[in-house]
């Protein structure tokens, strides 16, 4: 069964078409010609996605009349460094990519993360595809056009808004998933359910043995109403001015320690789900979250087998971490809370003696 969303963004000529289709990687080479109509294209993904999905994604692109050169990243966050994005564009170049052909991004967030800012600065912007292949990937970073690589100061600090012509996610892709990839995802799935979408979250309390199972249906309709929860955000606020940054709820703390470990040893969705917890808690000391919504997100989070502690880490360190991340305003870290599910808020100052005692409590070391 296919899906169709085109998102579409105020006095903008950017859109992106989300198709989700069981099945469709062997149909992406169509699509591709559908939307773009490219020569030629380059194919980013890494060795593990190569292997289970490359030469399918080939034949179909050949078969469509499309030229493809596949170029192998790093696996996980070690894609996402300046590094290896500039063996991209020396990739393109040798591939000759010009300005009507596309880069396509096969795999999971940090190949999307990666190709599309390949895409939005090769000849200063070509068209770019994303067929990602994770949980975390289908239901957050494919949609709404944030690219970006890391540097040592922080997680996701260079980067560009640049809209995927087409996004082509293949629920079918996600029973190849590592247990833990697979929990780590739905760590962004509960995210969105408790900053934009209450009836996600309903719907995830009642679907949450199969989730947590690994269930290839329910897996598929996290998808999906997840996407159509985002979807619906980031059409109002493509460049993350207003009503976007509540997708942030949790990545305060998440991208710090994140940063703080050197992007190793924890998955991206572990580190989101640890600062969900902890903006969880913020939001009912200072936000007005009630205490049994608290307790619902701690239990779903739990039956997910989300971590509830972070690595040992220095206070001092993830303040830092903090003090450098993109979304900080003038006057210091600003924070995420929920005052009710569904129903995040704007991003503002919070005590700092509340923040550190709720980083404490996630296992940080005084």
């Amino acid at each position: 069964m296919s899906r169709l969303l085109t998102l579409r963004y105020p006095g903008r000529a950017a859109s992106s078409i989300v198709r989700i289709d069981t099945g469709g990687l062997d149909r992406l080479g169509s699509r591709v010609r559908r939307a773009i109509g490219p020569r030629r294209v380059l194919l980013v993904t890494d060795a593990r996605v190569a292997v289970l999905y490359g030469a399918r994604v080939r034949r179909s692109l050949a078969g469509a009349g499309i030229g493809v050169t596949l170029h192998r990243v790093p696996r996980g966050e070690a894609a996402k460094r300046p590094e290896v994005l500039a063996r991209v564009w020396d990739a393109c170049a040798a591939a000759g990519l010009a300005r009507g052909d596309a880069v396509i991004a096969l795999g999971g967030g940090a190949v999307g993360d990666l190709a599309g800012l390949a895409a939005a600065t090769w000849l200063r912007g070509v068209p770019w595809v994303c067929a990602p292949t994770t949980v975390l990937a289908q239901v957050d970073s494919s949609v709404g056009g944030k690219t970006a690589v890391d540097l040592r100061a922080g997680k996701n600090l260079a980067g560009a808004f640049h809209q995927p012509a087409l996004v082509l996610i293949d629920p079918a892709t996600l029973a190849t998933l590592p247990p833990r990839e697979r929990r780590a995802g739905l760590a962004e799935v509960v995210k969105m359910g408790m900053a934009v979408d209450a009836a996600l979250f309903r719907w995830i309390e009642r679907h949450l043995e199969a989730l947590a199972a690994g269930r290839t249906a329910a897996l598929a309709g996290a998808v999906e109403r997840a996407v159509r929860a985002k979807a619906r955000v980031v059409q109002r606020d493509e460049r993350e001015s207003g009503p976007r940054t509540a997708l942030n709820f949790g990545h305060t703390a998440g991208h710090a320690i994140e940063a703080a470990l050197g992007y190793r040893r924890i998955r991206h969705g572990e580190a989101v789900a640890i600062g969900v917890r902890i903006a969880a808690v913020l939001s009912v000391r200072a936000g007005g979250l009630r205490a049994q919504d608290h307790a619902r997100l701690e239990a779903v989070l739990d039956r997910l087998g989300l971590p509830r502690r972070m690595p040992p880490l220095a206070l001092a360190t993830l303040e830092r971490a903090m003090r450098l991340d993109k979304k900080r305003g003038e006057a210091g870290v600003r924070w995420v809370l929920t005052p009710r599910m569904g129903h995040a808020s704007l991003p503002r100052l919070i005590s700092g003696r509340l923040v550190r005692s709720a980083l404490i409590d996630a296992g940080a070391r005084r």
